[in-house]
């Protein structure tokens, strides 16, 4: 039996995850949760799953959480804020611990997480954006793994198994182009959120729904994976797939390329990162391979989509670039959805904020956080200033 904690279990990933759960009731078993301000889905999780530890953002939600249970005979520990997704990231009980929040939000609870020496099911991909050199050399300190539930991550992680890492020549991330890959610039000026939420063949959140059709979710994947890998950005390349069948391939230096196909299904690698190393038998749609009419492949176009030109520019000036650009994108991302701002003005406000930063390598963790301040305070600057 796997115990497992999940931060962000009203999420899209934390969701699925729950689906995963349930397929295999005599292997995994949930211990712990924690979400955000969803707090009528968090709290028919808690009846239906019973962790014995929880939390949600804000304590008038944990107060009401702790009403609604009042006369039942589950009583779990209720915590909220950051104590509380602390405290359920690292719950004693928990050998493996699902970062499945959006956003630098996942930072801390999941370096909590590491040093009490939890394995990570990373699905927080800003975790490792934000402090990728901090993250990756605590996990090693701590003889933590960290398991990627990105599709892209977890198709690259199954190809590079049994191979020698020294034969790598490049990873190729796969990209589906989002919603709006074949629209114009001036088209692009009118795309508004609804249509920015719809996308073609994934459902996920909010936020990473509209940075898959910036392209800067690709962008964050890449210094992701920088991370997770330990290659250099050179050796990165993104290409568009819109079937998204191929979730990414890795190419050897004898000109082997494997590729990983599956369905578009999520819940596919998270299962993966929960079963890793086994593989266990689902009844989930299968992909049939007789049935494709064709995989098309292009360059994606950074001149339409700068957001992916963007990650790779901060992911090699290094520092705390990565986390400006991160931090930016987040608060420009929110404001587009509040309909402050219009589409193109994303990669322009995330821009504008790498202009203004003054390269430091930070020391440490708190550095680092005091940079993602910064650096939203100045995308928010510059959002009143459009």
């Amino acid at each position: 039996m796997k115990y497992i904690a999940i931060l962000g279990s009203t999420g899209s990933i934390g969701r699925q995850t729950l689906e995963v759960v349930e397929l295999f009731p005599q292997r995994l078993k949930v211990v712990a949760l924690a979400a955000g301000r969803n707090r009528q889905a968090f709290l028919q999780q808690c009846l239906r799953y019973r962790p014995r530890l929880v939390s949600l953002e804000l304590a008038e939600d944990a107060k009401w959480l702790q009403e609604q249970l009042a006369g039942c005979a589950y009583r779990p520990a209720i915590h909220y804020g950051l104590d509380g997704l602390i405290t359920v990231a690292t719950c004693a009980e928990a050998s493996l611990v699902v970062t499945a929040l959006s956003g630098a939000v996942g930072l801390i609870p999941t370096c909590a997480a590491i040093k009490a020496r939890k394995q990570i099911a990373l699905a927080n991909k800003e975790t490792l954006v934000a402090a990728g050199q901090y993250v990756s050399g605590l996990a090693e300190q701590y003889g933590v793994s960290l398991l990627p539930v990105d599709s892209e991550h977890s198709a690259i992680w199954q190809c590079l198994q049994e191979e020698n890492r020294q034969a790598v020549q490049r990873l190729l991330l796969t990209a589906s182009g989002g919603p709006f890959r074949q629209l114009d610039q001036a088209a692009l000026k009118q795309v508004t959120p609804a249509m920015a939420l719809q996308h073609p063949n994934w459902s996920m959140g909010q936020k990473i729904t509209v940075d898959s059709a910036t392209l800067m979710n690709k962008g964050l994947e890449v210094i992701e994976a920088r991370w997770l890998f330990n290659v250099d950005y050179d050796q990165i390349d993104v290409v568009i797939h819109p079937q998204s069948i191929i979730h990414s391939m890795v190419e050897y230096g004898d000109g082997s390329l494997l590729a990983h196909l599956g369905m578009p299904d999520m819940r596919i690698p998270i299962q993966y990162a929960l079963s890793y190393p086994e593989r266990w038998f689902n009844q989930l749609p299968r992909l049939q391979v007789n049935r494709l009419k064709g995989l098309t492949f292009e360059e994606p176009d950074t001149e339409r989509f700068p957001a992916l030109a963007l990650a790779y520019q901060a992911g090699r000036q290094g520092g705390a670039a990565p986390a400006v650009l991160n931090a930016a994108n987040e608060v420009a991302v929110h404001a587009f959805l509040a309909g402050c701002i219009n589409f193109l003005d994303i990669p322009y406000i995330v821009a504008k904020t790498l202009d203004k930063y003054q390269p430091v390598n930070p020391a440490g963790l708190d550095e680092i956080i005091q940079i993602d301040s910064w650096a939203r305070a100045e995308a928010q600057k510059i959002i009143k200033r459009q």
